[in-house]
Order: structure tokens, then C-alpha cells, then sequence
């Protein structure tokens, strides 16, 4: 991670409070400004800056940073509640809403933002690969983990693995399918993390659509997607698996039991079409694996 990416959407009277040592710039996860209120910093522990509260000239001046003066042109991603900058960082956005229809059409008055710091853990996939090995081939693989445990940084290592080293003659063709893009990080549609040489992405899609559309124009061998959970999720992953493509997919949870009680995921679990499993948990730190369990949901690897 470049800080320079992340200090020059900064308001500039916050800036000093990030230099010296001050605070741990390599730990941060979060930066969060709230009207009225003082900065906030997430890593490792919650800290408030001593620097003075955000006012709306603050904010202001950030929007103005993030988007290069053109609000505009970042209509569509403030509709869905942030934007990404260069290095593939999320900032995310809240204030009026707008709502047209039904749908959000976009967001004023921000009063609210988060910035969320990427880091990338190139190798922390390493672990789980020799388990992702049924009979010779790559079985679908579901990753099951609370909020804030790593599984979208254990996805993208995963697919950057699968989809091997520009160098290498090995590999197989991957498609992220990146809807709130975490994944890749994409930046104007540029990947802003290392997803592999032989990796296609799909920024801003919907799941549903996006695996849909992977499978019929891309010729993916391998599809990786993340936060799965609604009937058009599940009905675009049985299509997919039907097509003969892997699946690489996450899902929010605390263990494979609850999942397996989820209604609509829970019943790929009953009829076993996911091949491994992947538990990850808090009892290590973040990322660290509980189990990894077969299609049958026995454990291969208890940590």
C-alpha cells in the first residue's frame, strides 16, 4: 500500500496528524470522517485524532480530491455508497439519499465518509491450496467467514494463484465477478490488485448477471465471486456449476452449520455440490482458517 494514495484525498488540515509516527499508517484498515464529529482511525484499535471535528468544508474538500473535481462523473458509483481511488481502496459515502422509484439515484449532503484501506496479503492463500484438490481437479469451493475476518484478501490470493505468473505456461482463465469492487480494487477499470495474469474482471456487476454474462461471452474455467446469498445468486451458481465451470465463491457466517441452515445457500450444501469448504474466524487474528471440510462437510484440516 502507497499512503500517498490514500494522504492525497485527505483534507489538508488532517494531514499532519498522519506524519511523524503519529499513527501506524501500515496497520490502518478505516479512516472515518463524521460531520460534527472528530477522526476516527481502525487498526488494530480504535483511536480518535486530537486534530479538531470535520466540518462541511472538510468534506467538501475530500469529495472534491477523490472525484478530480467531477462529482459527475462518480454519480453511479455514489449511488451505490462509494468510490474507488487509485491502489483499489474503497471510500464509502452517507448523507441525503435520493430515491427515484424505488432506487437510490444518489446521495447529497455527505456527511459521512470511510475510507477503506486495501492490503493486499500477496501468498495468503498458500495454505488452503493443496486442499483445493478433489480427484485430480478443482472442486467449487465456498469460503464461509464473519465480517471483517479476510476472506475477500483470501479470494483474490486464491484467484491470482489459479490464474498463475504472465512467466508460467500453467494456469486457467478466472473471472472475477466484482459487484462492490474489493476484489480487484478496479480504478477506471483497471485492476488495482494483483488478480493474475490470465484474469478477467467484471467491475460494478451484479453477481447474478455478472456469472451469467462470464459464461456466455469469456469462456471463464473458473469464476470467483464473493458475498453470495440471495435465490438469483443461488440459481446463477447451479447454472455455472451445470456449465462445467469451477466455482471460488464467499458467503457471510460464523461456521458451516449455520450456513447449511441459510435457506436458499443451504441447500447447495445439502446436495453437496460445493466440493471444499473454507472456515475462517477470529481465534488466530484475522484470516486465520478454522476448518476445511470436504463435500460432505468432514473435516480435512482443523485448525
Amino acid at each position: 500500500m502507497e499512503w500517498t494514495e490514500i494522504e492525497n484525498i485527505l483534507p489538508a488540515k488532517f494531514r499532519p496528524c498522519f506524519t511523524g509516527g503519529r499513527v501506524d499508517v501500515d496497520r490502518l484498515r478505516e479512516i472515518r470522517f463524521r460531520m460534527g464529529q472528530p477522526v476516527e482511525v481502525i487498526g488494530g484499535k480504535r483511536r480518535i485524532l486530537g486534530a479538531g471535528k470535520v466540518d462541511r468544508s472538510d468534506l467538501k474538500e475530500m469529495i472534491a480530491y477523490i472525484s478530480g473535481y467531477s462529482l459527475y462523473a462518480f454519480e453511479e458509483e455514489i449511488a451505490q455508497g462509494f468510490m474507488t481511488i487509485p491502489g483499489g481502496h474503497r471510500v464509502g459515502v452517507a448523507g441525503q439519499v435520493v430515491v427515484e422509484r424505488g432506487c437510490v439515484k444518489n446521495i447529497r449532503n455527505i456527511s459521512f465518509v470511510n475510507v477503506r484501506i486495501s492490503h493486499e496479503i500477496i501468498g495468503c492463500g498458500k495454505n488452503v491450496m493443496p486442499y483445493l484438490d478433489e480427484g485430480g481437479r478443482l472442486p467449487d469451493t465456498l469460503i464461509i467467514s464473519p465480517p471483517g475476518c479476510g476472506k475477500t484478501t483470501l479470494l483474490r490470493d486464491i484467484a491470482r494463484m489459479l490464474s498463475g505468473d504472465a512467466g508460467s505456461s500453467e494456469g486457467k482463465t478466472v473471472t472475477v465477478v466484482d459487484e462492490r469492487s474489493e476484489i480487484a480494487g478496479c480504478y477506471r477499470g483497471v485492476p488495482q490488485n494483483d488478480v493474475g495474469c490470465r484474469t478477467d474482471v467484471l467491475d460494478g456487476c451484479p453477481k447474478s448477471e455478472g456469472m451469467m454474462m462470464a459464461v456466455r461471452s469469456l469462456s471463464p474455467e473458473v469464476i470467483v465471486v464473493d458475498e453470495i446469498g440471495g435465490k438469483k445468486d443461488v440459481q446463477a451458481l447451479e447454472h455455472v456449476m451445470n456449465c462445467g465451470c469451477r466455482i471460488i465463491a464467499a458467503i457471510h457466517g460464523e461456521n458451516y452449520q449455520e450456513v447449511r441452515n441459510k435457506p436458499e445457500v443451504g441447500r447447495l450444501l445439502e446436495q453437496e455440490r460445493f466440493g471444499r469448504y473454507i472456515v475462517l474466524g477470529h481465534a488466530g487474528g484475522p484470516g486465520s482458517i478454522e476448518d476445511v471440510r470436504d463435500r460432505k462437510g468432514r473435516i480435512l484440516y482443523d485448525g
